[in-house]
């Protein structure tokens, strides 16, 4: 057998471990942020910003 074929192979598994519910929980959270958000804006716009 020829030294330079002579191949070494390194397996590896990865496995992804995800929490489906605080996945959900966060994304849930943020989406909440950015309502609340737009709502101030909108608050601004609508009300605020008319009396200047």
């Amino acid at each position: 057998m020829d030294p330079f074929k002579s191949v070494d192979i390194e397996k590896k598994n990865v496995e992804k471990k995800m929490d489906s519910g605080r996945v959900a929980s966060t994304f849930i959270k943020y989406a909440a942020y950015i309502v609340i958000f737009f709502g101030f804006l909108y608050f601004l716009v609508r009300y605020v910003f008319p009396k200047f």
